[in-house]
């Protein structure tokens, strides 16, 4: 039947499934076994039929597959995980299957019996996908599969949250041919920012994914947050980004509240042994934190740094004190949890302790330590910033005075290589306006340079006026 191609088979819909013919088996390898078919949402270029279909094996085969994998042989080990598998989501995955238990099997002979490729139902002004009908030959754990599946992680990450053993929630995600078409990338386990592994441990808060559904599904990308932070794209950011405690993806430009991300950073520190990773979740979250204008973003910051200012006094004393301990007065300051986003914390004032009354117990020259190490971390850490937002607007500003130029050459030449005096005098207009663009925003990019001396010794209306930040008299 592949070789008869797709175009007399009945277009389907995006998530729609059935069995048998002409998508899936009939009566193979035994009279009265039906395969199952689903499609996917992706579809391929030339948009004929899907890039996603998935292929669920008939009920008698799947209890077999049950049974099997009750008595493994011994030293089977990831053999079993194949045999777990009963919904296969490419060719390969079935020729694997039909290989290891149908050996004889002409895999020609197979394929040629049903249509592998499903024509797309194309449905112009509706993006949502019509929901899939439920298949009656799958049992019903099979049935309940409909809404799980086993993915192929694209980076070949074994630790992927995609491919762990366990079956994993299946949300609809957005259509992505931008960085998910890049080989070895895995939107599940790839920083978009910077291409490398995220790591999942200390409950996987070291990673942001972005949730924000576009109309067309989950995004589902996800960055470090270090990356994230490094690139301007989350925490407290002024200029045209705008962002107070929030996390900004580059794929979608969905946003995310990053409080309760914060709050689930202290969590998973509490159950964490970790001195030195401890200190690493609670300095990415306050990077998140620092700057914002947001009460509970203040409060929640005030927590953790008062946490890290014990943690690295702590550490400089030497002291083998049980991390826990440095909870203990601070068990009262809980804020929202993971699933409380309003933004709302239920503390006082009051039962916050100050910074200074957190080193009580640190000697007087030690105290001056940590306060002069910190203050000068926060030196470093603002001018970095300062600088990355004047390095992003300068450039910004280079980048458009070299397009303005570029229009101008143009529109001289085709000045010079007209004929027509009426339009000749159109043209000149429009040329001597662009030159007048030009020196505007070139003045403008004088002034810009001024900050090559130092913020500090930059005029306050420059700051304010060209890079967004406020002056401080």
């Amino acid at each position: 039947m592949e070789s008869e191609g797709v175009v007399c088979l009945p277009p389907m819909a995006a998530e729609a499934s059935g069995e048998g013919l002409p998508y899936a088996p009939e009566n193979w390898p035994e009279e009265g076994d039906v395969w199952g078919w689903r499609t996917g949402r992706r579809v391929v270029p030339n948009g004929k039929h899907f890039q996603d279909r998935y292929l669920y094996l008939p009920n008698r085969l799947h209890q077999l597959l049950k049974e099997e994998k009750e008595t493994p042989e011994p030293g089977s080990g990831s053999a079993s995980r194949v045999r777990k598998q009963h919904i296969f989501a490419s060719k390969l995955a079935v020729k694997s299957y039909v290989n290891r238990h149908f050996p004889d099997t002409d895999l020609k002979v197979f394929f040629d019996s049903f249509s592998w490729k499903i024509p797309a139902l194309t449905t112009y002004g509706s993006p949502v996908p019509i929901a899939a009908q439920p298949i009656q030959q799958i049992s019903e754990e099979a049935h309940e599969a409909n809404c799980r599946l086993f993915f192929k992680c694209n980076a070949n990450n074994e630790g992927c949250p995609s491919v762990v053993l366990e079956e994993v929630q299946c949300l609809h995600m957005m259509p992505c041919d931008i960085c998910c078409s890049e080989p070895l990338f895995c939107r599940a386990c790839s920083c978009m920012l910077c291409g490398k592994t995220v790591s999942t441990d200390y409950g996987c808060y070291s990673y942001v994914k972005c949730q924000v559904n576009s109309g067309m599904g989950i995004c589902g990308h996800v960055s470090h947050v270090e990356c994230a932070l490094q690139c301007l794209m989350a925490g407290k950011v002024e200029g045209a980004m705008m962002l107070d405690a929030e996390y900004h993806c580059r794929r979608c430009d969905g946003r995310t509240d990053m409080i309760p991300h914060v709050n689930n950073i202290m969590q998973t520190c509490k159950d964490t042994d970790s001195h030195d990773q401890i200190l690493k979740l609670l300095n990415l979250g306050s990077g998140l934190l620092r700057g914002s204008e947001k009460p509970a973003a203040k409060e929640l910051l005030h927590r953790v740094e008062l946490t890290i200012s014990k943690l690295e006094g702590l550490h400089q004393l030497k002291c083998r004190t049980d991390l826990q301990d440095i909870w203990k007065e601070d068990d009262s300051l809980i804020g929202h949890s993971a699933n409380n986003g309003n933004g709302v914390m239920d503390i006082t004032v009051n039962e916050v302790k100050t910074e200074s009354e957190s080193l009580n117990a640190v000697p007087f020259s030690l105290k001056l330590e940590t306060l002069t190490d910190q203050t000068l971390k926060d030196l470093r850490k603002s001018q970095e910033l300062e600088y990355k937002v004047a390095e992003e607007i300068i450039q910004a500003q280079k980048t458009y005075l070299q397009n303005l130029d570029k229009q101008l050459e143009y529109e001289q030449s085709v000045l010079a290589g007209q004929k027509s005096s009426a339009s000749s005098r159109l043209s000149s207009s429009a040329v001597r306006e662009r030159k007048k663009q030009i020196k505007r925003e070139m003045d403008k990019f004088e002034m810009m340079r001024k900050v090559g001396y130092g913020f500090s010794r930059t005029p306050h209306g420059i700051i304010k006026k060209h890079f967004g930040f406020k002056a401080v008299d």
